[in-house]
């Protein structure tokens, strides 16, 4: 079974800015993490990437050279994860985030508008290429620990 586990749980009240950590937060159906800014009735609801994919952008050793940080959110990512390839998962994908959520895959990254906060410090971004967003099936609490898992017995798309 392909797993990984929850780094951390970002939200923002604004979008176009890095979010903060706050370590658990609550998934709404067909809505987002509550309290968000991005969340809402739309195909992207949360937006998940892994730090495997973060620790790939360029420019972020030159950043932390300069004694700055590239830490959780700063991506705008609602969860960071560790240890599952998320971008090369097919949309349809169904994952469990701990004991209560369902989510779905509706998109691999993004078009990045260029006023992005950690472009302008890095001049890069991974979540256009490496991001994947997800819509809320079953809502609950997904907090930093918590198990993400490739749901195999709902992955394939209905017909």
């Amino acid at each position: 079974m392909k797993q990984g586990t929850v780094l951390a749980v970002c939200l923002s009240e604004k979008t176009g800015t890095r979010k903060t950590n706050v370590g658990w937060a609550r998934l709404v159906v067909e809505h987002g993490l509550e309290g968000d800014a991005h969340a809402g009735p739309w195909h992207r609801q949360v937006s998940f990437l892994a730090q495997e994919s973060a620790d790939k952008v360029r420019g972020a050793d030159k950043v932390r050279a300069q004694g700055l940080e590239i830490g959780p959110g700063d991506f705008a990512e609602n969860i960071l994860t560790a240890g599952l390839e998320l971008f090369s998962l097919p949309l349809g994908t169904r994952l469990r985030v701990g004991p209560e959520v369902l989510v779905e895959v509706t998109q691999i990254g993004k078009e990045c508008h260029t006023g992005c906060a950690i472009r302008q410090l890095t001049g890069d971004c991974v979540m256009p290429r490496e991001g994947i967003f997800a819509r809320v099936l079953r809502g609950g609490i997904v907090q930093t620990g918590d198990i993400v898992e490739v749901d195999e017995q709902s992955s394939i798309k209905e017909e």
